[in-house]
């Protein structure tokens, strides 16, 4: 029988590190910056011959190094609240020793800026004013992530760097005008970031954050106004969306309808009640909102690469 059953051999202690690091940073927003800037790569393709693949998959290490380190700095900042809010990230249930993430946080932080060797050097710029975002965000004395202000700050100013990353990469830094279509799309995407999906996270980390003394949206205006204010603001960002597109003739009809289908999923999840369960079950319920805005962030990238490769 010894030798029909065996067992998987543990992970070394370094790969376990990184393993739970990889968690603790949030894998779905690693993808979902990976699409940011694969993006600013695609809509930069009709105006540009330059694009060479070695230097854009380079770009592409640079800036989710860069994400990488910025969100596991972040989960060790965040270690009460998550821990008050019941998270399941590495750190909060005690896998992964803070100290230990924030000494990997700040070796990735260097390599994301030794990985911008040989591109442009506004990359080099991009990938070390997204790290002091990332460190303005979460690190002492004054984090920014404590108001709905500097929240709203950091997302706006991150996002428009990812997608400028991509389009530097794509360009060769050859002080291309980006197209309507790049333009058009970044605008709605750090919309749909910063009205929608701020109030989305905040609705299953409002305990936490009170304790915290996080002054979120949240916190101040309570659950279900910041369910109305979600929805409110993922239908009228719809509308003028679809304002945009139609005026500018932007090439960006499937984009639309992706995101037509989210705002569907999303006013489907704002308004559906959290449920009467409390602990786990009740932040996953909590959480739906959140869910439908990345599910949509998602799928508004994909079919904007895909039609534009």
């Amino acid at each position: 029988m010894s030798g029909i059953w065996t067992q998987v051999a543990p992970l070394p202690a370094g790969a376990r590190v990184v393993a739970l690091c990889l968690a603790e940073s949030r894998p779905s927003v690693l993808a979902v910056s990976s699409l940011r800037y694969l993006t600013g790569v695609a809509l930069a393709l009709p105006i540009t011959s330059i694009a060479d693949s070695v230097m854009v998959v380079q770009g592409g290490v640079a800036w989710v190094t860069s994400i990488f380190a910025i969100y596991l700095f972040n989960g060790v900042t965040d270690t009460v609240e998550d821990r008050i809010n019941g998270s399941g990230r590495p750190i909060a249930r005690g896998d992964l020793h803070p100290r230990t993430a924030a000494a990997v946080a700040a070796a990735a932080a260097a390599l994301a800026l030794l990985a911008t060797a040989g591109l442009p050097l506004a990359m080099t710029w991009i990938i070390a004013v997204n790290l002091g975002l990332g460190y303005l965000y979460s690190g002492p004395p004054s984090p920014l992530k404590a108001s709905p202000g500097g929240t709203v700050i950091v997302l706006m100013l991150s996002g428009l760097l990812s997608y400028l990353a991509g389009f530097t990469v794509a360009t060769a830094g050859a002080g291309l005008v980006a197209p309507t279509e790049l333009v058009v799309f970044t605008t709605a995407a750090i919309c749909w970031m910063v009205l929608v999906g701020v109030p989305a996270k905040d609705l299953s980390d409002i305990p936490g954050d009170a304790a915290a003394g996080r002054r979120t949206l949240g916190v101040r205006i309570g659950e279900s106004a910041a369910r109305r204010v979600m929805v409110t603001a993922a239908v009228g960002l719809l509308v003028a969306f679809c304002v945009a597109v139609a005026v500018l003739d932007a090439r960006l009809v499937g984009v639309l309808v992706a995101m037509a289908a989210g705002v569907a999923a999303v006013v489907v999840a704002g308004t559906r009640p959290a449920g009467q369960g409390r602990g786990g079950s009740d932040r996953r319920a909590r959480r739906r909102s959140y869910e439908a805005f990345m599910a949509t962030q998602q799928a508004v990238h994909i079919t904007a690469v895909l039609s534009n490769i």
